[in-house]
């Protein structure tokens, strides 16, 4: 894009608009293309080793005391030990993500789905009556604060009663 601005197919407006940003910056970006080439469009970061990033050193130390000292530890227990122990302070996705890159990373054991299977009704009508309170500002604040009990027939799932009440409590 810069080359076709630089041979005069394009004009600097249109190319800023095609890479969506100013005027201004494309400008800026021409100036130092001209200067250090197509290495100017790159980052300034890039090839530079990140701040926060955990030494070689450090990596290779977690991965030796995971496979020798700490072989039968779960990432998250093996983070506390490598810390109150070792002194080597890392959280455990880092610590996870060292020993996966290393080939031994632990799978997070999931559990078992079990299916929850819902409670056949009662056959007849009246066998079970379920009664539950309801908090809800039914007067939106204009008036006291009620709780709705309601008792509902488990068999047919017809409201036996209902009624507002200050608390929810046996005396309903």
């Amino acid at each position: 894009m810069l080359n076709t601005v630089l041979e005069h197919h394009l004009p600097i407006a249109q190319a800023a608009e095609i890479m969506g940003i100013s005027e201004r910056h494309t400008k800026r970006l021409l100036a130092a293309y001209r200067k250090d080439g197509p290495a100017a469009v790159a980052h300034g970061n890039r090839g530079r080793r990140p701040h926060n990033a955990v030494p070689e050193e450090a990596a290779a130390a977690v991965v030796k005391l995971a496979s020798n000292h700490y072989s039968g530890a779960n990432h998250s227990h093996f983070t506390e030990l490598l810390r109150e122990r070792e002194g080597i302070d890392l959280s455990r996705p880092t610590v996870r993500r060292i020993l996966v890159k290393a080939g031994m990373g632990i799978p997070r054991s999931r559990r078992s789905q079990q299916h929850r299977f819902r409670r056949k009704r009662m056959p007849q009508e009246g066998m079970l009556i379920q009664v539950d309170g309801s908090h809800h500002p039914w007067l939106e604040d204009r008036g006291p604060k009620f709780v709705l009990l309601l008792a509902v027939d488990d068999a047919t799932g017809v409201v036996a009663q209902s009624v507002f009440h200050p608390s929810e409590d046996t005396r309903g």
